[in-house]
């Protein structure tokens, strides 16, 4: 690897990390071929095996320019992710609150297979009583005026007010949890008649705050599983996007989920602007792609799809 600035490289690797930049500049590394030319594959991670030498060309400055990208990338969707997740606490509490103020302790809501107990790997387990717990400790350590308040004056906490101290996880398993019903309510306020779709989503998206907020590599992360589009395959939205399944496994068919949620929440956003301006201004490594990314090709943002 080319080291232009010793000074520079030896500070970098210290305030980040060598193992934490070796991820970055991985895929630089050479591969490893059979003698038919193919790339060889770990067997569990399925990930190409590599060389310890470089490829041609590779430069530690657009190394580490290439991990202050992914920074502000993750900073961008983390802004996206709190819109998402304090729409859905408010809509959830409005739309089964009005309902029954308390409905969020009670069964009547939930699904009756997440209210059985059941055994898993040796285990005996009851996801509803786990989430209620789950509910009753972060309750019990809120700071929240309103929160506080009810508590002190020995009053119920409503809906509306309880959600002040949910967090991401506990929202996105509440509406997994919900009967079909109480999940149809929620999903028609995005205009969505897919709720298990929905729920495929609130996963998804809350995977990859998790990477987020945990300062992990997401530009060019593959998530395992694909995002699902089952109830939207004839949206026009997707149908221009004609996302596949590598897209969908990538932080490009995320990006589609969530601008077509924000779109839904706050119309006169400008997030995706940000992120197309953000990733048309990716490091030109010449082993870092966009296609890493879920694109299609190596153009920029297709800033046509999305008529920006």
């Amino acid at each position: 690897m080319a080291i232009d600035d010793d000074a520079r490289a030896i500070r970098k690797l210290s305030q980040i990390g060598y193992y934490r930049l070796s991820g970055f500049w991985y895929p630089c590394r050479k591969p490893k071929t059979d003698n038919d030319g193919n790339y060889l594959k770990d067997e569990k991670t399925k990930l190409p095996l590599r060389h310890d030498n470089f490829q041609e060309n590779v430069n530690i400055s657009d190394i580490i320019d290439l991990y202050l990208f992914d920074k502000k990338l993750r900073q961008l969707m983390l802004d996206a992710v709190e819109r998402i997740e304090i729409f859905m606490r408010s809509i959830i509490a409005h739309e089964i609150g009005k309902i029954d103020p308390l409905a969020y302790e009670k069964e009547d809501f939930i699904n009756p297979k997440i209210i059985k107990t059941k055994r898993k790997k040796g285990n005996v387990v009851n996801y509803w009583f786990d989430w209620l717990h789950r509910l009753n400790h972060l309750v019990d350590i809120s700071k929240e005026d309103s929160i506080i308040s009810h508590k002190a004056n020995n009053k119920p906490i409503p809906f509306w007010a309880v959600v002040e101290c949910w967090d991401y996880g506990l929202m996105s398993k509440y509406f997994e949890n919900m009967n079909g019903r109480c999940q149809n309510l929620v999903a028609k306020r995005l205009d969505l008649d897919n709720a298990t779709m929905l729920t495929n989503w609130l996963v998804e998206i809350g995977l990859l705050r998790n990477k987020c907020a945990h300062h992990s590599r997401i530009w060019n992360r593959d998530f395992s599983n694909p995002i699902s589009l089952k109830g939207v395959q004839n949206d026009p939205y997707f149908q221009k996007l004609n996302l596949d399944e590598h897209a969908r496994k990538k932080l490009y068919g995320r990006i589609a989920v969530i601008w077509y949620l924000i779109k839904k929440i706050g119309p006169g956003s400008t997030w995706l602007l940000r992120v197309a301006d953000l990733v048309d201004s990716k490091p030109p490594v010449d082993s870092c792609p966009f296609t890493a990314m879920g694109f299609k090709d190596n153009s920029g943002f297709p800033r046509e799809l999305f008529s920006i």
